[in-house]
């Protein structure tokens, strides 16, 4: 439940007017009382002989009663409540009650034998009512409304519960603004699914990914077609930055600009300086990692990845001791990354990593500060998969794809867990819905990959698998016998079967792989230990380009042309996903 507490206005009869019309787009149904200061007011929506104008009257007599020079200017109090859209449909009692428990908790009318102002609540849909109230008690004091609209999100909180509807996260004032009524109704006319600030947001939030300059920020805006002017000072610095969509018009045929302040917290130009110039210390950017390296040059899209999966990795570890300032600045560059990888992504993932990213967006704010500069790789990681440029959805692309959505799934679930110890309610509802959309991408992503590794993984000789297995239970004990239960256990022999061919001690890969972090949120162990031993061993993660698998004995063991039908049969076989 959603309580929406307006700056105060001056005309009573304006507010009536609208509330009991039709609306600007034909919306408003049945407009009728469901409450109101004292039971009796007149209704012009349900009684034909009451008028705006009687209930106008009513309403402002305290204000009509004080001197003209003590009237305030602005008297008239408006919120509206609204339901979540997976509410039921609450009855006008319902309403009522709610309307009297918003009026009381925002001290405009707190009962309990105080002076209270005169107020109305008006239903005219079914998921939502406006309370009108005009801001001078009985008494002709002032009400004490400071904080009113925290207050009643505070008492919405408690109503939630009570009545057993949707329960909304608390906020803590760093969300982005939400869309009015007239900008969705204004996006519902011109045939978009989303209004022009929410597309907006979407766009500059992807111009940002990674860029290490105001100029290339500017570039990037104007290549994605938007609309840019910017407010240069007397000394000609750059103050800030507008942007608007090129068929986004007004009523005189003008675009309709935002600032970047407008569409999120951390998109004015100030905050988005911040990303680029702070600086770290070298060794500062999580375990191990220097970013003083210059900017290279990216082959490709699969490189891009992998490098991507390495200092997502890294970032992961950061959680595990790092402070609030960085782990907060590590969050934020997260949702750079997520971004840039729904841009970048094949079409059957894009959907799916476009909602991780959207959702991801509110859990990259909190009242923490991050400390930037220790965000770094990650930032270039951004970086790195926008200049690789789009890839594509099989081959090398595709398996790196699955590889850094599964990385990025735990570096989402870690900042899950920190914002709920941080009591970032919000925050952390939103990453645990980025990371539900990270697993559906994943089961789309990591199909065609898996399923070749899977059946790699049957082909093998028995004594082989055996002496694997062997090795995996005698490496990580804890994990082996779920992970020989998995479906995707021949996925992990077959890798564990590559490292060994590449040189490598399959039973130190699986120590590595599992040390430093668990892996209760994985719905598949296997797959995750998949992706991990062939990032740290180097190996391709597209298997279907493998050369032969060698015996203990160095005979070739399993040929890697298994053909299509043979890959749709393993990925039956297998469990799949996160």
């Amino acid at each position: 439940m959603i309580p929406s507490v307006n700056d105060p206005g001056s005309r009573t009869v304006g507010l009536l007017a609208y509330l009991y019309g039709p609306g600007k787009h034909e919306e408003h149904t049945d407009p009728h009382l469901v409450a109101s200061f004292d039971g009796m007011s007149p209704d012009p929506g349900r009684d034909p002989k009451a008028t705006l104008k009687d209930l106008q009257q009513l309403l402002d007599q305290p204000v009509e009663a004080l001197p003209e020079h003590a009237r305030p200017a602005k008297h008239v109090w408006h919120t509206s409540v609204r339901a979540t859209a997976d509410d039921r449909i609450l009855s006008d009692e319902e309403w009522g009650e709610i309307a009297r428990r918003i009026v009381a908790a925002t001290g405009i009318d707190p009962g309990d034998g105080e002076p209270g102002c005169r107020w109305a609540a008006v239903r005219h849909a079914d998921d939502h009512i406006h309370i009108i109230a005009t801001l001078v008690c009985e008494d002709g004091s002032h009400p004490d409304d400071f904080r009113s609209g925290k207050r009643a999100q505070a008492e919405c909180r408690l109503i939630e519960k009570e009545l057993g509807l949707h329960q909304v996260a608390p906020g803590d004032g760093t969300a982005a603004q939400r869309p009015t009524s007239a900008e969705r109704h204004k996006a519902e006319r011109q045939g978009r699914e989303r209004t022009a600030r929410e597309e907006l947001r979407e766009t500059v939030r992807r111009a940002v990914a990674g860029a290490q300059s105001q100029e290339e920020f500017f570039d990037r805006l104007a290549g994605a077609g938007l609309l840019v002017r910017t407010r240069v000072a007397p000394s000609g610095d750059l103050l800030g930055y507008k942007v608007a969509l090129p068929d986004d018009r007004n009523k005189d045929g003008e675009p309709v600009f935002y600032p970047g302040a407008r569409l999120a917290p951390d998109l004015s130009l100030p905050r988005i300086r911040e990303r680029w110039t702070a600086a770290a210390s070298p060794g500062q950017d999580g375990e191990g990692v220097t970013s003083d390296a210059p900017l290279r040059a990216v082959p490709g899209p699969a490189s891009a990845r992998r490098a991507a999966t390495t200092a997502t990795w890294q970032a992961v570890l950061v959680f595990d001791d790092g402070d609030d300032g960085v782990i907060s600045a590590h969050i934020a560059a997260a949702g750079e990354v997520l971004d840039a990888l729904a841009k970048t992504s094949a079409a059957h993932t894009r959907k799916q990593l476009g909602e991780a990213a959207s959702a991801f967006e509110r859990a990259s704010r909190s009242h923490v500060r991050a400390a930037r500069g220790h965000d770094r790789a990650l930032r270039q990681a951004a970086r790195d998969l926008v200049h690789g440029g789009p890839a594509l959805g099989r081959g090398e692309d595709g398996a790196t794809t699955a590889m850094l959505i599964d990385m990025a799934f735990f570096l989402v679930t870690a900042a899950a867990a920190w914002h709920g110890k941080k009591e970032h309610a919000q925050q952390a509802a939103a990453a645990l819905q980025a990371a539900e959309h990270l697993r559906a991408a994943y089961q789309a992503a990591a199909g065609h990959p898996m399923a070749i590794l899977h059946q790699r993984g049957r082909l093998l000789p028995p004594a082989l698998q055996r002496r694997h297995a062997t090795v995996l239970r005698g490496a990580v004990p804890e994990l082996a016998e779920q992970v020989l239960a998995e479906g995707g256990w021949p996925a992990l022999a077959s890798t564990l079967a590559d490292a060994e061919a590449a040189g490598h001690d399959p039973a130190e890969l699986l120590v590595q792989a599992t040390r430093r972090r668990e892996l209760d949120t994985a719905s598949s162990v296997s797959d995750v230990l998949v992706w991990r031993l062939r990032r740290l061993a180097g190996l391709p993660a597209d298997a279907s380009a493998r050369p032969l698998h060698s015996s203990p004995t160095g005979q070739p063991s399993l040929s890697h042309t298994n053909g299509p039908a043979e890959a749709r049969r393993g990925n039956r076989d297998r469990g799949r996903g996160l």
